[in-house]
């Protein structure tokens, strides 16, 4: 749902809306602010990662604690929402994204989502430090721009044992992106994978 690197506008551009793809708000469309490479999940890529995580949960988002970093068009947030989430808080460091996020979420009277205007990393060093936990975390952040590499190994903290974590990256997802964290034995394993044009996206469980 990020800001994505100028190497990737040419394969991803960025629609004037999205829409919600199940639950309660159902086919709603969701406004994309007009912001340089802004560039939200494919519609097809977020109902198979809604399918993914809809297998693991058992379908039943009740009590689910949801965190989207990066949160940008907010429409993996949303539609986690959307599907029952009980609570949902959006991390965008962006202030036009951050309004059209407010916007969004008046529109909706979601009151179980959070806008939150943060860098993502202060953001999860300072959940950790508070001992905060979420049940599902989307880390979707700039490609190319080390973001993935810094704050996927601190995910792990926030999630509970058998917590989910949604990520998408340029290139495949190596230990070397989270070599405590994916390597053998490590805190996190792909459960999950594929891969649409250049974008490689995958469900992690603790």
């Amino acid at each position: 749902m990020s800001t994505k690197s100028n190497q990737q506008r040419s394969h991803r551009h960025a629609p004037q809306q999205v829409r919600i793809i199940g639950g309660q708000w159902k086919r709603t469309p969701l406004p994309v602010a007009n912001i340089d490479g802004l560039r939200p999940t494919p519609d097809r890529v977020r109902e198979t990662v809604f399918n993914w995580i809809n297998h693991q949960l058992g379908a039943d988002w009740n009590g689910i604690r949801c965190l989207d970093l990066f949160a940008g068009s907010g429409a993996l947030g949303f539609e986690a929402a959307s599907r029952g989430a009980a609570q949902v808080t959006l991390v965008e460091a962006n202030p036009a994204a951050c309004r059209n996020l407010d916007a969004i979420k008046a529109k909706l009277q979601a009151g179980q989502v959070q806008v939150t205007r943060d860098d993502a990393l202060r953001y999860i060093k300072t959940a950790t430090a508070g001992g905060q936990r979420f049940d599902l975390i989307f880390l979707d952040p700039p490609y190319q721009s080390g973001w993935l590499e810094q704050i996927l190994p601190l995910c792990a903290e926030l999630l509970p044992e058998g917590g989910l974590l949604y990520t998408e990256s340029a290139h495949a997802l190596t230990t070397e992106d989270a070599p405590e964290s994916l390597a053998h034995g490590g805190r996190l394993r792909v459960i999950r994978a594929d891969r649409a044009g250049m974008v490689h996206y995958y469900l992690l469980k603790r």
